[in-house]
Order: structure tokens, then C-alpha cells, then sequence
């Protein structure tokens, strides 16, 4: 692989896509990769995978994965020279996850009184609540909302902050996002600010920071990652949260959510509710 970046795209049947998106997301080679998965086609039950490697070895890798499923059709595409953050962000329309709008710059003016408006800018972090996951977060907030409030909110590897700004938007006195990417921590300070929210963010690599053990236990927690970190985190996740305290998990495909559940059920949590978005998950867990 040269130094052009690259797409590498794979169409085919829903169930071989999200058997090879699986296969990328649990291969040690390709654990870093940006891919995404959606559907294409509904009446030809056609799926995409977008993939976005980095590097020769990652290219190989992805390859050498995808070739396990021949209904797959793959292409790789030369990517032009270009800013493809910022004229992909310009391309998003405005998400509405229940009571949340979750827009960028570019669309400003779309925002209606009616609902809480969250402006997020991604920069180089997850998370714009374009994504499956975050939406399904943000669905899932909005629900429990109807009966109560969360004084006391972590959000796991927050990305962009969207829902631990999503949370101080709603009156949770405490928000703390965390995340081990410290641009993401600075582009999720800056999105709080632009949101003239009280929501805050630290860099650390896990939940044993004084900062973060110092606000807590809490309420609610948020975690949209990946999978295997999802299960990584359950036990300290679970000493995080108060006694009946809720933790909303995404960031899983659909073929995962047996994997996490597992992992939860056997540290006290109790599933509340799951919520599915094209190939993606988002769980609802409640401490015992």
C-alpha cells in the first residue's frame, strides 16, 4: 500500500456482512480499524461494509477476512486528497433521537425549539450521533428519562461528549466523560463549552481515576465502544454504578450482544431493554 489512502468496500447478503464485520471487529490485526456497516439496498437485501485502513498490513488484513465470505463483492477505491472529515460532516443531515437533535455547524438553523439541541463538532473523535450506536444511546436515554432523572452520569469513552452533554442538557448535576484519546477529551471539553453545558471530560485509561471515583458512584452509566473492551469493563463498570444504578452499552453488532450480556448478567446486571439499528445494538442493563 502506498501512501494513498484508500476505501476498501464490500457488498453483499446481511447475514455474510455482519458475519464479516464481526470477523474485523474480533482480528487482533484490524482491532484499530474505521469500518461501518448499514444497509444499501432493503428490497435486494444488499449490505455495505466501508472500511478505511490505515496501513499495508491493515489492507492485507481486511482482505484476508473479507475472503472468507465469497458472496461479498469487494472493491478498493482510491481516495482523492481531500478534508473527507469535513465534507463528510457538511453531507450529514441533523439527527433526532427522541427528545435530542444533534446537529453541526453547517446546520445551525435547523434546530427547533421544541427539542434539546446539541451542537457537535467531531474533529478528529466518535461519536457526531450520526452513528447506529450513539443514536441508540441517545433512544435509550430519552426513554428512561420519562420516569426519572440521573443525577450522576459517566460516559465510558466518550468520543465527542454527545451523551454526557446529552445528560448535563437534562439536568444531571454531574456528567464526567472519559476516553483514552486525548483529542477526543479536548474536542469533548470544547463541545461541552459549546453547548454551555456543565458536562466534563479527563483523559484516563480506565475507571480507577481519582477523578472519576471521586464523583461517583453513579447513576448511569454510558459505554460506546467496541465489544471486547465492553466486556473488559463490566466489573469495573458495575463498581461505578450505584446498587440499581442503569448502564446503556452500544458500540456492539447485533451478533455480539449474546458476548456482552454474558459478560454483565454474570456481574449482577439484569437486562432492561435492547434496541437494534441497522446491524447494531444497544443494551439497557440494570445493577442487581
Amino acid at each position: 500500500m502506498s501512501d494513498e489512502a484508500v476505501q476498501i468496500i464490500a457488498r453483499g447478503p446481511r447475514a455474510d456482512a455482519e458475519a464479516a464485520a464481526a470477523a474485523l471487529e474480533a482480528d487482533p490485526a484490524t482491532e484499530a480499524l474505521t469500518f461501518s456497516i448499514l444497509e444499501e439496498d432493503e428490497d435486494r437485501d444488499v449490505w455495505r461494509i466501508d472500511a478505511f485502513p490505515t496501513d499495508a498490513d491493515e489492507q492485507a488484513a481486511i482482505g484476508a477476512a473479507l475472503k472468507g465470505w465469497p458472496s461479498l463483492r469487494v472493491v478498493i477505491e482510491k481516495l482523492a486528497d481531500a478534508d473527507w472529515l469535513a465534507m463528510a460532516l457538511s453531507g450529514l443531515p441533523p439527527v433526532r433521537a427522541g427528545r435530542f437533535f444533534v446537529y453541526g455547524a453547517h446546520d445551525r438553523g435547523l434546530a427547533p425549539a421544541s427539542t434539546v439541541n446539541l451542537r457537535i463538532e467531531a474533529g478528529a473523535a466518535f461519536g457526531t450521533g450520526h452513528h447506529g450506536t450513539t443514536v441508540g444511546c441517545l433512544q435509550a436515554f430519552h426513554d428512561l428519562l420519562k420516569a426519572r432523572r440521573f443525577e450522576r452520569v459517566l460516559d465510558v469513552g466518550c468520543g465527542t461528549g454527545v451523551l454526557a452533554i446529552a445528560a448535563a442538557r437534562t439536568g444531571s448535576r454531574i456528567a464526567l466523560g472519559t476516553d483514552i484519546d486525548a483529542p477526543s477529551v479536548r474536542i469533548a471539553n470544547e463541545n461541552a463549552a459549546l453547548n454551555r453545558s456543565g458536562a466534563r471530560f479527563v483523559h484516563a485509561s480506565g475507571l480507577n481515576h481519582s477523578l472519576v471515583r471521586d464523583d461517583g458512584p453513579y447513576d448511569l452509566a454510558f459505554a460506546n465502544i467496541l465489544a471486547p473492551p465492553l466486556v473488559a469493563l463490566s466489573q469495573d463498570i458495575g463498581l461505578a454504578l450505584k446498587p440499581g444504578g442503569i448502564a446503556i452499552l452500544s458500540g456492539l453488532l447485533r451478533t455480539q450482544e449474546r458476548r456482552v450480556l454474558a459478560a454483565y448478567t454474570s456481574k449482577g446486571f439484569r437486562l432492561v431493554r435492547r434496541l437494534h439499528r441497522d446491524a447494531w445494538a444497544t443494551l439497557v442493563l440494570r445493577r442487581a
